[in-house]
């Protein structure tokens, strides 16, 4: 029977061409289709495509570069072989029931319902509370109307070593500072920081003249500041106390979360240092000079 066959040009004219073919059956068609399927062969002694070689923009490709060396004199932890151990465990499933998953990976709580039920959370809230009452961070006063109560919360971190192991357990007593109302329980908060400026003209002096550097922490530094304002908090999460529990804390110093900590904290550092000689910068107010 005659079949059409239409072939599409570039030229966007379409040609159609009649020719007649013979009846093709299907029990001849399948060795046909099949053998046009079959992979292409060459020739006995032929090379393979395989076997061909590379162009030559391909094979004068450079090889990769060696990764760098460090050859500088400076001590880090990679030259000293210190890297944190990875924690490789090999089990049978089902895992028993026996194996607590906090043991496997210790993690950090988000609530204090958390906390409470771990033995190494409940000493380090226990550890924080008491060095708040050693430096009489609050007094116990029944409330008032007048107040303006704010809220306190547990917040847990887990402190490593160098080498990725657990140095201790750090819990810390955050004041609700979204409670504040300005006016009432706080008025300026700014407090200034070093310029990066000043850290890159100091080193560089530092590095110039031989200077000897030297650095510290100062533990709980917001807990050192004074408040001029009277803030009102709610009495820790767990540590209520047993004759008055619905006192509330009338803070004597500042506390993490307040608005007015970071300036509480730098105006007590600001005097501090200038009792033992320094003075203050014009230029930054955070560089003070002997």
């Amino acid at each position: 029977f005659p079949i059409k066959l239409t072939f599409l040009q570039s030229s966007s004219s379409t040609r159609e061409v009649c020719t007649s073919l013979p009846p093709v059956s299907p029990s001849s068609a399948s060795p046909q289709l099949n053998s046009s399927l079959s992979l292409p062969s060459f020739p006995p002694g032929s090379p393979s495509p395989s076997d061909s070689p590379l162009p030559s923009s391909i094979a004068s490709l450079p090889s990769p570069a060696p990764p760098p060396q460090n050859t500088h004199s400076m001590v880090t932890r990679s030259k000293n072989g210190i890297t944190k151990p990875k924690a490789l465990f090999a089990t049978q499933h089902p895992i028993s029931s026996s194996l607590d998953h906090l043991s496997l990976f210790p993690s950090t709580p988000t609530t204090y319902k958390q906390a409470v039920k771990s033995k190494v959370w409940q000493d380090a809230m226990q550890a924080e509370f008491d060095a708040l009452l050693k430096t009489n961070t609050w007094t116990l006063v029944p409330p008032s109307s007048s107040q303006n109560i704010v809220g306190c919360k547990w917040v847990y971190r887990i402190k490593h070593t160098a080498d990725g192991s657990v140095e201790r357990y750090k819990a810390r007593l955050v004041a609700k500072g979204f409670h504040q109302q300005e006016g009432l329980d706080y008025t300026e908060t700014f407090s200034p920081v070093a310029k990066p400026v000043t850290i890159r003209l100091f080193l560089s002096l530092a590095v110039q003249f031989d200077w000897f550097l030297n650095q510290l922490d100062v533990s709980n530094a917001f807990l050192h500041g004074s408040l001029k304002e009277d803030v009102f908090m709610e009495q820790p999460p767990g540590f209520l106390d047993s004759t008055t529990p619905h006192y509330v804390c009338k803070l004597n110093r500042s506390l993490y979360g307040l608005k007015q900590a970071p300036r509480a904290w730098y105006e007590e550092l600001f005097h501090s240092l200038l009792q033992l000689g320094f003075r203050s910068s014009q230029a930054d107010s955070s560089l003070f000079i002997k």
